[in-house]
């Protein structure tokens, strides 16, 4: 398959070479020249499949003859030997729990396999691939782990000093060998900013092959639509006739993205409703057709406290710049910090369910969504992209109760810190990266 920049001024590209180079030279996003589609036939085929099954055809849609079939099927089964389940609160609501992996977060998906990915490209062209990620918790921590021990790998991570969950911080210094934590004096958009810097410094690239695990990386982002086919096909075999709303936690708004692409490749999906908090910037551009990011906000829901997201820029590709098109598929909905303990507090009473306030986000943007909009009847999947202990805090002050620690944290936790401070001058993560490719050369 072809892809070519958002921007369109760089020259379309391979799988291949869109994986290893995350960011298209002239600092647009890669998209699908064409986005594959799946029939009515081979929808059905897929409806008994496992999780498994419908990851690889999705995968070999996009890869083509890039990487033999068999080999990127092992290579499935390798990322996803963890469950996907979609948890019923009620007949028409459902939780789809992405935090079974690892790093018990929904970035395990993209990171896991774009690792892989990026670890059969590299070894073809017998290089050192930098991967180089902006970080607000989770991301970090996946590809961390994902990454982990891959040859020809090594990651640089950048995340904002003080703004993340302790369980993720851990999760993302400790990993070691080919991983390196850089904490950032600033906010996750000053990480952002210096990862596009570096990405468009030629004489930083000439030194090294840097990449991003970032969702701007199209192999971070195709499996995330996975988890979106798999939920969809299973709720067509409880309720054939309905087309699901997916309610969808957003901060770089990768999730949402590839959740778009799935329905775009034919999948059975009836709306998205892209759920922020007060970073609500697409929020506003879709009920006035205006884009105008502000500065970040800090919230409880972290992961989420972007102030101009970057796969924003594939959503206005995919809708012809046009936010009436992008309207008709999607709903924004802003939460509040108050709305959002309080919805942890009553889903808990009334289900005995504990969500992570990001999820939480997600289902009271579900629920105002159905007031307004929903008849009854329609099937609505929150996507819970967090298990609840890496946000233990907030969990307390709604419930009154703590998340026990699983056991696979403990040993994280007891870990020592291993990060390099710096400011958010890019001229100090260009040192950093420059030293480093000296002492590993």
């Amino acid at each position: 398959m072809i892809f070519y920049s958002t921007t369109k001024a760089s020259a379309p590209v391979t799988m291949k070479k869109a994986t290893l180079e995350g960011l298209a030279p002239d600092g647009g996003l890669y998209v699908p020249s064409t986005m594959p589609h799946f029939s009515a036939e081979e929808i059905a085929l897929l409806e008994n499949g496992s999780f498994n099954n419908i990851a690889f055809a999705v995968a070999k849609k996009f890869a083509g003859d890039e990487i033999p079939l068999d080999r990127l099927s092992e290579l499935i089964d390798e990322c996803f030997t963890f469950d996907t389940p979609l948890h019923e609160l009620d007949p028409d609501t459902f939780v789809e729990e992405l935090f079974h992996g690892p790093t018990l977060a929904f970035k395990d998906y993209g990171a896991r396999f774009l690792a892989r990915m990026t670890g059969y490209f590299a070894a073809e062209e017998s290089r050192l691939i930098t991967v180089l990620v902006a970080t607000s918790g989770d991301t970090g921590s996946a590809v961390a782990y994902g990454f982990h021990g891959i040859p020809n790998t090594r990651v640089v991570l950048l995340y904002p000093s003080g703004k993340v969950s302790r369980l993720q911080e851990q999760q993302l210094t400790t990993a070691g060998d080919n991983v390196f934590a850089l904490e950032v004096k600033g906010d996750f958009d000053d990480c952002q900013r210096l990862v596009k810097q570096a990405f468009v410094d030629q004489s930083l690239r000439q030194k090294l092959t840097l990449t991003s695990a970032n969702s701007i990386n199209i192999s971070r982002l195709i499996p995330q639509s996975f988890y979106y086919a798999w939920a969809a096909l299973q709720l067509r075999q409880r309720k054939p006739d309905a087309l699901p709303i997916f309610s969808v936690p957003s901060g770089n708004y990768g999730n949402l993205t590839a959740g778009v692409m799935a329905k775009m490749m034919g999948f059975p999906i009836g709306h998205f409703i892209a759920a922020s908090n007060a970073n609500d910037s697409v929020t506003r551009y879709l009920d006035e057709g205006r884009y105008e990011p502000k500065p970040t906000v800090r919230t409880l829901t972290t992961a989420m406290d972007v102030g101009n997201p970057s796969n924003f820029a594939r959503l206005r590709y995919f809708f012809e710049n046009d936010f009436r098109k992008m309207g008709q598929e999607i709903t924004g909905i802003a939460v509040s910090d108050a709305e959002t303990l309080e919805t942890i507090r009553s889903v808990y009473e009334k289900y005995g369910y504990v969500m992570d306030p990001h999820t939480a986000v997600g289902y009271r943007a579900l629920d105002r969504f159905r007031q307004d909009h929903a008849g009854a009847g329609t099937p609505g999947v929150v996507l819970s992209t967090a298990h609840p202990v890496k946000f233990d805090e907030a969990i307390k002050e709604a419930t009154g109760n703590e998340v026990p620690l699983p056991e696979t944290m403990e040993e994280i936790m007891s870990k020592p810190k291993k990060a390099t401070l710096i400011g958010n001058r890019y001229e100090e993560l260009a040192r950093f990266l420059s030293e480093l490719n000296t002492q590993t050369n």
